[in-house]
């Protein structure tokens, strides 16, 4: 889809791309002369693997002022961007064949991270009904004596989907029995919430604060994708072994990100109000206007900037050409190659028949590309 795209617009096409997974912002000022102080004051020697110091600390802080949890700075690795952290996490732990319990629709990359790791992907398919999120029961039967992990993402890409204190705990409740399972929470989004509170696994359940890794970063919240840093804060065994695995890769984030992160996470953020008003206008215009497309149907996301419109009402239509639309990535390549609206099949993230729709654009460009979606459907027979 994305070199097809590509391709597309080096022809001249007015392509409307809402395949993104990034703010379409830009990362603000004071964050921005933070790195360029950074450069000025020599900022740019190697620094520990696991991140400097003073930003470390202000991570430390980050967690105690907004969840109430208490790490020691040696529990805190900093890793070039969230990615890094869940990849290192993964690889220092799974033993061949152990299984990593995954919700689906997931973050294309959870199933590939795992497998790369040696161990087993078992995929939970939570159903749009109970807003895409992982019920108790689902969870209890997933688990095995060979279950490592619990892969939580809450807001979740690509659906946007947020767990609740209840919904956490009813899941803890299960977790508490089966003492071998750990969870890795990905909290990216955590900041991007519009009907709802967030929580975070080890905050709501303090007793299982031993058996997690919590996972967030600067990329969404402060629209900082290209300074890649992220952050895992968990029981010092795990973080101790993830820097291994890190320091025989790729060593440290860079050094001028990690300075800037430090006013990101420590300037008072108040661009993120400002961010987070933007796409919650975003996300009303664009849920309303895919809701007027004949057999598309898109619930209300509660957080991150991804609606997960199901498209089963298309498959087995036909477009102007006579192609029948089969599957979600037919549908996508038809919106693509017919109205040049980019976006992703709903099987990259193990869900079909839907597409990811990504509202991180200006206003003007979700209603051209949701029109040209609406006539799109439209012209299906």
């Amino acid at each position: 889809m994305t070199a097809r795209a590509a391709e597309l617009k080096d022809r001249g096409a007015d392509v409307i791309t809402l395949s993104q997974g990034e703010p379409d912002f830009d990362t603000p000022s004071a964050v921005c002369e933070a790195g360029i102080r950074a450069i000025r004051d020599g900022r740019t020697k190697y620094t520990a693997v696991a991140g400097i110091k003073p930003l470390r600390n202000v991570i430390r802080e980050s967690f105690r002022r907004d969840h109430g949890l208490d790490y020691d700075i040696d529990q805190i690795t900093v890793g070039c961007g969230a990615k890094q952290v869940v990849f290192n996490a993964l690889f220092a732990t799974l033993d061949p064949g152990e299984e990593v319990v995954i919700p689906t629709p997931c973050w294309v990359s959870y199933p590939d991270m795992v497998a790369l790791a040696g161990g087993k992907p078992v995929l939970v398919a939570c159903d749009e009904f109970h807003g895409f999120k992982l019920r108790p029961e689902a969870l209890e039967a997933a688990i095995t004596p060979r279950t490592k992990w619990l892969m939580l993402n809450s807001p979740s890409n690509p659906t946007g989907a947020v767990y609740s204190r209840g919904e956490l705990l009813a899941l803890a409740a299960v977790l508490r029995r089966h003492g071998h399972v750990h969870v890795l929470s990905d909290d990216i989004y955590e900041k991007l919430t519009y009907n709802a509170d967030f929580a975070s696994m080890a905050a709501v359940a303090p007793d299982l604060y031993e058996r997690t890794l919590t996972v967030n970063g600067v990329s969404k919240a402060d629209a900082m994708t290209g300074w890649r840093v992220g952050y895992g804060a968990g029981p010092l065994a795990l973080i101790k072994a993830m820097n291994l695995i890190q320091g025989q890769t790729s060593s440290h984030t860079s050094s001028i990100s990690q300075y800037a992160a430090i006013e990101a996470l420590s300037g008072g953020r108040k661009h993120i109000q400002e961010f987070a008003s933007a796409f919650l206008q975003r996300r009303d215009l664009v849920v309303a206007k895919l809701n007027q497309a004949a057999g598309l149907s898109c619930r209300v996301p509660d957080g991150a900037f991804y609606v997960f419109p199901s498209c089963a009402g298309v498959i087995g239509k036909r477009t102007p050409g006579g192609k029948v639309i089969e599957t979600d990535t037919d549908f996508a390549m038809y919106l693509l190659d017919a109205f040049a609206v980019a976006v992703v099949p709903g099987s990259g993230f193990m869900a079909s028949p839907y597409i990811r729709i990504s509202y991180a654009s200006s206003l003007e460009d979700l209603t051209r590309a949701c029109d040209r979606i609406i006539a799109a459907c439209a012209a299906l027979s």
